[in-house]
Parts: structure tokens; C-alpha cells; sequence
């Protein structure tokens, strides 16, 4: 079967007189998260950047509300996805790296390349609820576009079986290291799938995947992914409330796309560039004017962004919809990208797979017409947990959290706090988190927040930062403040459970503190 690339602005039909009103039909919102992949906190015009131009996304700022400290669920793509999906903290949710599926399994021949037979990442836990099955029950029709990886091919966690009724992209994070894959996955409950299916891309598979006529490969992944994302959007009529969740791949590596007139004018915008090798075990490729690729990439997200919110305004379905725009965690280094140039002011510290705030503070918009304040610009606190009670209130689901915990599962909870009061102008009902929590064990880090105190804990040895002094987090103050550290870690210690696929190093018990003074920097 032949894959056609969908061009830019398909279906982009006028529907207004067909779907006149249709807000007013549905009383609750409409919803679209569109969460991109490894975006810095300040690789957006409207946080700051100065050398990439993202108008759409920037007129969803001053249309609607920008969050100031707003975080991941982990500072790594996969557990941090997890977070979102389940509500959980990455102490407490099941998914805490990116453990892959498709090391050491049997091969098959797609024209003349050898692809994995399944591919993905460790499964969601089947017995603990995820987002879009809340929203299913909530009466939404929901659609998932872009990167699944939460859970292998055939495994109990895989978008036909989590409540989900459209979904085409990547199954797997690690395939979506390819631009031009061999195969994109696709589950579609109205073409009549009974589970997840491959589509090959055919005019890909006849070159190799790596080297010079990779080049020759024509069918983009995120072109096509944008267009059944559009597609899907074209077909909802106002009747039913739906979620989309758009989870576009841009601008995480590698730095690949069409030679158009986006790329172009970065080239000459960027004239004296860099160039980087190539890595074919992680499927990155050579890149050749990575400044120009890598923006070249965030703006033709933002055009993906500004074709979606036309699509609302065309539908008629624009008042009644909230759109989100946000990052799954840090900018990235990966295949020649170099956050060091677009982020010359140095804001934060740290980048991916860091719980530095630069690995883990992201970019967060949130749009919904005459019900957000344009504008308006907040500093309230929230996480990728938060996602799930906030959706759940602003669909009129006065059962979270109580209904949705499993008694069956030992322990299984929930971690977040609406922050719906703050989207809708109602700050002094909003509640607060006491902390924020993060653990990542491939670079063996905790992360606290706690007010303006942020704690790190690497390799076991805790640092200390007041953000209010410090954002960039320079000034390790844990000697100062033994009483904060030792508050801090106890939070660890009560958060975190074991969990032997991703083991991180706890600190020493808070009782033997306050010898900090002692403690070495590292």
C-alpha cells in the first residue's frame, strides 16, 4: 500500500456554514494539546528567542495565557509523556526512562533496508488508568497524532487498547529518530483496524536509511502526521466533544526536513553555519546547516500550529475549543543541534536529562477564547500531572480522583492539582503543591521544588538553589540552609518508590543531617 504525502493546507475546506454554532451544541470544551518535542524553555519568540521566528505560537501568547514555571513530567521524552498520561509523578508512575523493545529482536526486509519486527518502549501500567481513557469516559472522541511511546508493538499499552480512537504516527520514540521512516503506525477505528498496523512508505523503503541517498527519500514524517492530524480536526462536527492530542516530533533530532522555503531562508539567515557527522546506530543522520535545520524546524511547528487554529476558526469550533501548546522536556544536543547558540542570555541551567531547570522547565500556552484573559502572563506552578485533574474539571467530572483509583493496585494514586482556577481567572481558588517532584536514572538526578527552594540529588549528593536569587541555579547553598535540605530530602524519601527498571541512588537518610558543610560539589 502506497503512503501519499499529504501537502501543507490539505482539506483546509470552508465548513463555516456547515458547522455554524456548533460550539454552542457542546457544553463541554473542546480540547487539542499539541506537545512538541525537545523545545527549550526559551526557543519561542514569545519567552525570549531572538533568532527564531514562531508568529502563530506567539499570537497564541498574547491571545491567551503563558506560563512562566510550568514543568515535564521528567526531563526525558518517554517518562515524561508517562506522567501526563497517568498523573503521576516520576516517583510514583510506573514508566521512569525510555526502556526500548527493539533491541535484539528478528529483522525484516523493508525494500532494501532491515527494520525491527517490533519496536517501542515499556508499556503503561494496564491496571492504572491514563488520560485519554478518562476523557473516552467523559464522552470525548479522542485522536493521537505524533509519538506514542508508551508502550512496545502487541504490548498491553498500545494506543487501540488505552482508550484512544484515532491515532497515526510513531509507536516508537526511537523510530522517530528517522524524518523519512520506513513506516509509520496507524490505528483507526473508522478504517476498520482491529489494532495497531504498520503503513509502509513506499517511496521510502528504496533507499537506504543512512547516508547520501537518504537524501532521495521523499515522504516526511511530519508533513504526513500534520495532515491526518488536520484531517481528523476537519471531521469533528461540534456533536461530540473531542480531544486531540498532537504530539509532533519537531524539533527533536535528527535535523531533517524539506529543502522549502522555510529551510531556505534560515540558510541565508545563518549563512555561516556548522555541520555535524552523522550517527547510524542512533538513526541520526548527517545534517549540514544544523543553526538553519534546527530553526527551520520550529518554525514549520509553528506553521502546524497556525494551521490548526485556522482549521478551529474555519469549523466554527474555535470558542468552545482550548488549545495548549507545550515541550515534553528540555532542548536537546543530539544530531549536531546547538541549544548553546539559540539560548546565548543562558536562562537556565541544564538541558535534556536534567533535573536542572533547563531539562525540565518548559514552554506552556494555554488559548481558549473569552474565557482565558489575553495576554496574560503567570507564574503559578503546575506539571505534567496536573493535566489530568485540570481536564477532568473543566469537563465537569466531579468523580476524579476517587472513581479512577484502582483498589486492586497496590498504592495507586494520583499526584496532581487542577490549575483550571488559575486558566479561568479564579486565583484565590486555586491550590498550590507543597513540592514538585522529579527522578531520572540514566543521569542518576532527583529533583524538589518547593517554593522558591529547588533541590538536586546526584548520585546521592544533594545541592541546594533559591530560584528567586539564583534561575540559573550557579550558587549551591545546601551548607547554609541544613534544616531546608533536610525538610527537602525527607520528601524524597517519602515520594519515591522502588522501582528495578529504572533505579536511581537515594540520599543518606535526613537524620544525618545537617553535616552538609562537609558535602562535596560536584
Amino acid at each position: 500500500m502506497k503512503q501519499t504525502v499529504i501537502a501543507l493546507g490539505t482539506g483546509l475546506l470552508a465548513t463555516v456554514a456547515l458547522c455554524a454554532n456548533a460550539a454552542n451544541k457542546n457544553s463541554k470544551p473542546n480540547i487539542i494539546f499539541i506537545l512538541c518535542d525537545d523545545m527549550g524553555y526559551g526557543d519561542l519568540g514569545c519567552y525570549g528567542q531572538k533568532y527564531i521566528e514562531t508568529p502563530n505560537i506567539d499570537r497564541m501568547a498574547a491571545e491567551g495565557m503563558l506560563f512562566t514555571q510550568a514543568y515535564a513530567g521528567s526531563p526525558v521524552s518517554a517518562p515524561s509523556r508517562a506522567s501526563l498520561m497517568t498523573g503521576q509523578h516520576t516517583g510514583h508512575t510506573h514508566v521512569r526512562g525510555n526502556k526500548e523493545y527493539w533491541q535484539g529482536v528478528p529483522t525484516v526486509k523493508y525494500g532494501i533496508n532491515d527494520e525491527f519486527t517490533v519496536v517501542g518502549q515499556e508499556p503503561y501500567d494496564e491496571n492504572h488508568i491514563i488520560l485519554p481513557e478518562i476523557m473516552k469516559k467523559n464522552g470525548y472522541t479522542t485522536g493521537v497524532f505524533g509519538k506514542w511511546a508508551g508502550g512496545y508493538e502487541g504490548s498491553c499499552s498500545t494506543p487501540d487498547k488505552r482508550g484512544i480512537d484515532e491515532f497515526y504516527g510513531y509507536i516508537c520514540q526511537f523510530q522517530a529518530h528517522l524524518y523519512y521512516p520506513n513506516f509509520l503506525n496507524r490505528y483507526s477505528t473508522q478504517a476498520g483496524d482491529t489494532g495497531v498496523i504498520r503503513i509502509l512508505l513506499e517511496d521510502n523503503i528504496n533507499y537506504p536509511m543512512f547516508g547520501d541517498d537518504y537524501k532521495k527519500r521523499t515522504q516526511y514524517s511530519a508533513d504526513l502526521i500534520h495532515g491526518k492530524a488536520l484531517e481528523w480536526l476537519d471531521k469533528q462536527d461540534g456533536e461530540q466533544p473531542f480531544y486531540g492530542f498532537f504530539t509532533y516530533t519537531l524539533p527533536h533530532a535528527e535535523l531533517a526536513q524539506p529543502n522549502d522555503s522555510i529551510l531556505k531562508s534560515y540558510k541565508k539567515k545563518f549563512f555561516r553555519d556548522k555541520t555535524w557527522g552523522g550517527y547510524e546506530k542512533g538513526r541520526y543522520n548527517v545534517s549540514e546547516h544544523t543553526h538553519a535545520q534546527f530553526a527551520g524546524m520550529i518554525t514549520r511547528l509553528d506553521y502546524y500550529v497556525g494551521e490548526v487554529l485556522k482549521k478551529l476558526k474555519e469549523k466554527g469550533l474555535d470558542e468552545n475549543t482550548i488549545v495548549i501548546f507545550s515541550s515534553d522536556n528540555g532542548p536537546h544536543e543530539e544530531g549536531g543541534a546547538d541549544p548553546e547558540f539559540f539560548g546565548r542570555d543562558g536562562k537556565l541551567r541544564g538541558l535534556k536529562r536534567q533535573c536542572h531547570e533547563g531539562g525540565i522547565r518548559i514552554p506552556f500556552i494555554v488559548r481558549w477564547p473569552e474565557r482565558i484573559s489575553a495576554g496574560s502572563v503567570n507564574d503559578h506552578q503546575l506539571a505534567f500531572y496536573d493535566i489530568m485533574p485540570t481536564f477532568c474539571e473543566l469537563a465537569g467530572d466531579k468523580g476524579f480522583p476517587k472513581k479512577y483509583i484502582n483498589k486492586k493496585l497496590e498504592g495507586d494514586c494520583f499526584d496532581g492539582i487542577s490549575f483550571a482556577p488559575t486558566l479561568l481567572g479564579n486565583a484565590g481558588e486555586q491550590q498550590k503543591h507543597d513540592f514538585l517532584y522529579w527522578e531520572f536514572h540514566e543521569t542518576d538526578q532527583l529533583g524538589v521544588r518547593m517554593g522558591d527552594w529547588k533541590l538536586i540529588v546526584k548520585k546521592g549528593k544533594p545541592h541546594l538553589y533559591d530560584l528567586a536569587k539564583d534561575i540559573h541555579e550557579d550558587n549551591d547553598i545546601a551548607a547554609q540552609h541544613p534544616e531546608i535540605v533536610k525538610q527537602m530530602l525527607e520528601v524524597i524519601r517519602r515520594e519515591h518508590r522502588e522501582n528495578d527498571m529504572f533505579p536511581v541512588t537515594l540520599p543518606e537518610s535526613a537524620s544525618n543531617y545537617p553535616l552538609l558543610s562537609n558535602m562535596e560539589t560536584l
